[in-house]
């Protein structure tokens, strides 16, 4: 509760804080992910590895910015060779599809990333690295583990950490599929099979929640990789597919721009992160 001495000597910014942080904890009561969510992420995801799938040909828009105006193309690869990072908000426009989840927020990020001097096989060995991604990507993962691995399929465990304005800590399993359209132009699709919460972030390695229960910050992640080598260099593309619980009636003007920054702020760190991993190891060769 916000008493008068508490907001008169509170400057606008740190009110406006203080405000989101009471309502983001207040907002994080238990939920439960509802078969009919579940079964709508599921449709929406299955048009997103349609569209993805039919782009996947020689000649394709291989990259989504290849299938801007040309205005917009010539600005995002100018930008993307000046180190810049490209980010997009998605949306099928798909007959009879919506982004609205009943009983969650779907959030639909892409992201493009250009490391010059870089080769494809330099980016995909440290990519396929999965032993090492609590190495490579924390404090976002702090353990990691490849399950197991058959010609172009993979299984692998994660334990991500999630920290804004409280921490949690999610189990989550993946199965990924790898392929290319050519010698340089590579693809993969990461499908979460399972997420648990944590019962308590203070012991990651502890009991976990039941699968669907929990705060609901993450109830589904899916990521579509693209890597082509060109231009003198490697072009990396993350879409990120997430699903998470919804608001609460009521705080959706406090917490939708917290809530719905998460996922594109994790693409950033991501996307950066590989980028630096590959050139530390550019530069030990």
């Amino acid at each position: 509760m916000l008493t008068n001495s508490m907001i008169r000597f509170c400057k606008p910014k740190a009110l406006a804080a203080l405000i989101i942080c009471i309502a983001f904890c207040h907002a994080a009561t238990a939920a439960e992910l509802q078969q009919k969510t579940t079964i709508a992420f599921d449709r929406y995801a299955a048009a997103t590895e349609a569209r993805s799938a039919a782009e996947l040909h020689p000649g394709g828009p291989f990259l989504y910015i290849d299938s801007l105006s040309q205005e917009r193309k010539l600005q995002a690869y100018s930008d993307l060779a000046h180190g810049g990072l490209w980010i997009e908000k998605l949306e099928n426009t798909l007959p009879g599809m919506s982004s609205d989840i009943p009983g969650g927020m779907l959030h639909h990020w892409i992201g493009i990333v250009f490391i010059k001097g870089a080769t494809l096989e330099q980016t995909l060995r440290i990519v396929k690295d999965y032993d090492r991604r609590s190495e490579y990507y924390k404090p976002d993962v702090i353990a990691s583990r490849l399950v197991s691995h058959q010609g172009d399929d993979y299984k692998i465990f994660l334990r991500l950490r999630q920290k804004k304005f409280t921490t949690a800590i999610f189990n989550t399993n993946y199965d990924i599929h790898w392929g290319s359209v050519d010698a340089t132009h590579v693809y993969s699709n990461s499908v979460s099979t399972r997420i648990a919460e944590v019962k308590n972030s203070d012991k990651p390695d502890g009991e976990e929640l039941p699968v669907g229960t929990g705060n609901g910050y993450i109830w589904r992640l899916n990521t579509y990789w693209r890597f082509a080598e060109k231009d003198g260099g490697v072009y990396i593309q993350c879409e990120a597919l997430s699903l998470s619980r919804d608001i609460p009636a009521g705080l959706g003007w406090a917490l939708n721009p917290l809530v719905s920054g998460i996922p594109r702020e994790s693409l950033v760190r991501v996307l950066g992160r590989t980028s630096e991993i590959v050139q530390e190891q550019m530069k030990r060769k």
